[in-house]
């Protein structure tokens, strides 16, 4: 069947019956030899393969495209350069937003070389507008990373988060969403070299594989994470335009792309629903500052430039984090009781009044009695609202309660005289011994200091054993001088909320979600209390011991319990074979999660070697060179405690390496990594050093080997693993 080929703008109808279109072609195997001739029957057209250049050449007209577009992309933002808003302001504040707006557009314009402007076109059968009369011709769009219009206003690049994109990743054979063509592009280095076409309504063509799509997945990663917008898959996609109202928590398997999944989520809300969210804000969560700096780069390549990135940690230091606990203290300080504790801690200042307060308004004096004061008192307390918020409300309660005698004596006071009555001396100091002021770091720091305050606050709640556990043995002696936890900067938060509501945010992504304790999950639910949330996470690489075990519980401890849970078991980024060895830990670790499967056609590599105890630094180093001969990014993941040792190995061998989160390049590709910042890191190669080692390096043998776990599916392409100690039993077989 005859291909429908651009002749001017994208939106130049396609017609599937021209005689003179070209034939159904699609883009070459990139690994194919550009000398042989072209397939007729292949849907893959390169360079190479297609026809000499000229009027009736495809890629030369896509080419000449993709340079229109760019030429019309460089005129946006010119024009949006030229801008003089001298004469529109009427003060320097409005000219200082203004200002900012323009520079964030003209930072949005930019022109990535090396990124494409497109990656794909759809060729309607009918015009996808609703008030299209019936039999209208079909259009043609170009689908890219943002919208490109030209000097007349008319697209040439259609954003694919627009409606009309949307067949581009969900249209099928089965349900071709009145798609006739969708064809899709490849680049190297930013050129436009190859293309492939799909006639979705064509059932003489033979349903293929995508060879440009599978290249994409496959190929080597150098720099930081790289968006997947050329590659979302359907199952993906359902997720990625999900509405903003409902919580989405993605259970998704090594290699899934769930991480690529939240972030282009986050890109999708801002498009459909942009000036909600510049109001009420966006904010991404990670592990780690590494995990972070790997993935920063994928919202600018999107055009979205405010989204803020933060750890949990981030989010929760109101003190210095100098100390470490126990991984039982740290499970009992990160469990879901403490947040009562805290609540009691906080309110355990309210004290019941035994006397009466006296106002003096001119000759009268206006007296409130005891009992009166325990009843307003009382109210607040019973209704539960922020302690802070209960301060400030009693002094005018108690205000409200002189007025009513003023107004009884015939009196008649307004707002003005209850403000006032408020801001006497009298109750104000009456208001403050009922309701003393609450300092969070110091409520906890008493917490964790007074055997006897602890347990009065965690009465029925924790064991004396579990007090003891997270009791400090030596008492601080003030707040700056504490030698403060991670877990202790949570319980400061929690404290911090229960005195003042914190700001809540429009939509938050939680990426490693599995690793957050109950009390974690409430620091940043707190942050999406009017919002939604995106929870990424996978069940079998939890490695902390609090570690969660189902999405439900940790919906709700998010404050999210009616969020929509959402499994990906498609893998996309780890080799077959690779995942397969991994999965073998799967029953021992995570027993009801279906073991992944991967799309890839490529098996990968796959290399698991036993060397003498002498031999084991060397054979690493040799795998290292091994892996530096093939092209992309290479990770070599050994036990925290092995790093120094590694670290000077590699030196000493002349082989530089990064740190996690460090970007790679051409000249610099070999990062080591520690495996307890391995999560959510790929790399086209990764050697695993001694697995006894990362097994025996956590507090105990399931996180092992969860641990483990995720240093085996770090790997794109192929993985090597060294070992001088017996395997774990799971992977000896």
């Amino acid at each position: 069947m005859p291909a429908p080929e651009p002749a001017g703008p994208p939106t130049a109808p396609a017609d599937p019956a021209d005689p003179t279109a070209a034939p159904a072609e699609s883009a070459a195997d990139p690994t194919a030899d550009p000398t042989d001739p072209a397939d007729p029957t292949d849907p893959l057209v390169t360079a190479e393969t297609a026809a000499p250049p000229d009027h009736d050449d495809p890629l030369a007209r896509e080419r000449a495209h993709l340079a229109a577009s760019r030429s019309a992309l460089r005129d946006m933002r010119a024009e949006a350069e030229a801008l003089d808003i001298r004469d529109v302001t009427a003060n320097w504040v409005n000219a200082e937003v203004l200002q900012r707006q323009i520079d964030d557009r003209i930072a949005a314009l930019a022109d990535l070389a090396h990124t494409p402007l497109f990656f794909g076109r759809l060729d309607y059968l009918h015009a996808p507008a609703a008030d299209q009369a019936e039999g209208t011709e079909g259009e043609q769009f170009y689908i890219g990373r943002r919208h490109v219009h030209d000097a007349e206003g008319e697209p040439m690049v259609i954003d694919w988060r627009a409606p009309v994109s949307q067949p581009f990743y969900r249209a099928s054979r089965k349900e071709p969403m009145d798609v006739g063509l969708r064809r899709r592009f490849g680049y190297t280095g930013g050129g436009l070299t190859a293309y492939e076409d799909e006639h979705l309504t064509d059932p003489a063509e033979a349903e293929t594989s995508s060879k440009l799509l599978q290249s994409e997945i496959e190929r080597p990663r150098v720099g930081p994470m790289r968006d997947i917008v050329a590659t979302i898959q359907p199952e993906q996609d359902e997720i990625v335009r999900s509405g903003i109202g409902g919580t989405v928590c993605v259970q998704g398997a090594p290699g899934t792309g769930k991480t690529a999944v939240g972030l282009h989520r986050v890109a999708f809300l801002l498009y459909a629903h942009r000036e909600r969210l510049a109001r009420t804000g966006t904010l991404v969560v990670g592990p780690n500052r590494s995990f972070l700096q790997y993935i920063e780069q994928v919202l600018p390549a999107l055009g979205e430039l405010h989204v803020k990135q933060a750890t949990v940690d981030d989010l929760v230091a109101h003190v210095e984090v100098r100390g470490t606990d126990s991984p039982l203290a740290a499970r009992i300080k990160g469990d879901a009781r403490m947040a009562e504790v805290v609540r009691r801690a906080v309110r355990s200042g309210i004290t019941m009044p035994s006397e009466g307060v006296v106002v003096v308004r001119g000759s009268r004096r206006w007296r409130v009695p005891s009992y009166e004061l325990q009843e307003i008192a009382q109210e607040l307390a019973e209704r539960d609202i922020r302690y802070g918020a209960a301060a400030e409300a009693l002094p005018q309660r108690i205000a409200h309660a002189v007025l009513v005698r003023m107004e009884a004596a015939g009196e008649a006071p307004d707002d003005r005289v209850q403000d006032a009555v408020a801001r006497s001396q009298p109750v104000k100091a009456a208001a403050k011994a009922i309701w003393p002021p609450a300092d969070p770091a110091k409520t906890v720091l008493r917490l964790l200091s007074d055997a006897d305050f602890l347990a009065e606050c965690a009465e029925g709640l924790l064991t004396p054993e579990e007090q003891a556990a997270i009791r400090w043995e030596k008492p601080a002696r003030g707040v700056k001088s504490a030698r403060w936890s991670a877990a202790d900067a949570v319980l400061v938060d929690e404290a911090a909320d229960q005195v003042h509501r914190t700001p809540s945010l429009g939509h938050v992504v939680l990426d490693e979600a599995q690793d957050l304790s109950p009390m974690q999950y409430r620091a940043v639910g707190r942050r999406c209390t009017t919002g939604s949330a995106t929870v990424l996470g996978d069940i079998a690489q939890g490695t902390t011991p609090w570690a969660t075990g189902s999405w439900q519980e940790a919906l709700a401890h998010l404050g999210k319990p009616d969020g929509r849970i959402e499994e990906l078991t498609r893998g996309f980024r780890v080799p077959r074979e690779v995942i397969a060895y991994a999965s073998r830990l799967l029953p021992r670790i995570a027993p009801r999660l279906a073991p992944a499967t991967s799309v890839r056609e490529s098996a990968g590599d796959l290399v698991v070697r036993a060397v003498g105890e002498g031999e084991l630094t060397d054979a690493v180093l040799a795998a290292c060179r091994a892996s530096l001969r093939r092209e992309g990014s290479i990770g070599l993941i050994a036990a925290d405690a092995r790093i120094p040792g590694l670290r000077q190995a590699l030196e000493a061998a002349g082989l530089a390496c990064l740190e996690p989160g460090e970007e790679t390049s051409e000249e610099s590709r070999l990062t080591l990594v520690p495996a307890s910042l391995a999560k959510g890191l790929e790399y086209d190669y990764v050697v695993v050093d001694e697995p006894a080692a990362v097994v025996a390096g956590e507090p105990d043998a399931r996180t092992g080997l969860r641990r483990l776990y995720v240093a085996l599916t770090r790997a794109v392409s192929g993985l090597t693993v060294v070992h001088a100690s017996p395997l774990p039993e799971e992977l000896a077989g």
